[in-house]
């Protein structure tokens, strides 16, 4: 009788262990805005509320105009990645079609370059040059930066997924009487669907979690995004733990239900539209 194999059993263990420890922070978020500000620092921890309460939500919408900060972050998440999209479309199909391959090698390292430069390093040379436009605390202005920032990986990724697009189809399309920009978008972008879907995930994701540029380029209240209000909670007086925490909640529900529909187009586009060609 052949004895059983225990690496099964030590790899579904370990996998449970990771998923707990992923798991265990977004839980804990969500009971600490369900308790209430003193059964917070009881001792010792309770990993259940005793009376749940919704108060520190009716809180976060009733006197932190979270509402406004929500819909602030949706509406500029929304527009810089729509325009990320469409520039990455365009820059990633001529970089598919039209350079030699000398020429592609150049530019995708010169895009490959821009990823390995941290936010912070940007920051000051941005905020100079804005400054002197006259740019800051303007909301077009923070969307021009994010489209910017996402926009190489977006042409890498888009780029990968034109690829593995024959140009016999463009060819047949041109024969029929069609112009590039009409075999582009009545060929080959309905082909690549799943692609774009990846790429407008990514950016999303990217840009509603983004912290320092937004704090950088807004002043004004009645402008400031979802990850900006959640680090004003944080005081010399003190951190509002439930606050926060229910902040916290809301601030996850866009980026889980884009990354719960999209999921599988950004594992497509992370494993084949970075890495082909």
């Amino acid at each position: 009788m052949k004895r059983r194999s225990p690496y099964p059993v030590i790899r579904f263990l370990l996998l449970a262990l990771y998923l707990i420890a992923a798991i265990f922070p977004l839980y804990w978020i969500f009971i600490t805005s369900l308790k209430g500000p003193k059964e917070i620092y009881t001792m010792p921890l309770q990993y259940l509320p005793n009376n749940p309460s919704l108060a520190s939500y009716r809180k976060l919408f009733s006197f932190s105009n979270f509402s406004t900060y929500f819909r602030n972050s949706l509406v500029i998440a929304l527009i810089s990645s729509l325009l990320a999209m469409a520039v990455s479309i365009f820059s990633g199909f001529s970089l598919s079609r039209y350079p030699t391959k000398r020429t592609k090698g150049a530019l995708q390292l010169v895009l490959y370059f821009t990823q390995t430069i941290p936010t912070f390093i940007i920051m000051v040379p941005i905020f100079t040059m804005f400054s002197r436009l006259g740019w800051v605390d303007r909301t077009a202005a923070l969307m021009l930066v994010y489209v910017a920032t996402v926009v190489a990986f977006s042409t890498i990724m888009s780029k990968g997924f034109f690829d593995r697009i024959p140009t016999s189809l463009e060819e047949a399309a041109r024969i029929d009487g069609c112009s590039m920009f009409q075999s582009l978008w009545r060929v080959i972008l309905p082909i690549t669907r799943p692609g774009m879907a990846a790429i407008f995930c990514f950016a999303f994701i990217n840009i509603w979690n983004e912290l320092f540029l937004a704090v950088m380029l807004l002043m004004s209240n009645d402008k400031m995004t979802v990850p900006v209000a959640l680090n004003s909670f944080i005081s010399k007086a003190g951190i509002s733990w439930d606050v926060m925490s229910a902040g916290i909640v809301i601030a996850l529900l866009p980026t889980m239900i884009v990354f719960g529909f999209g999921q599988r187009y950004i594992v497509a586009g992370l494993t084949e539209g970075s890495v082909k060609g």
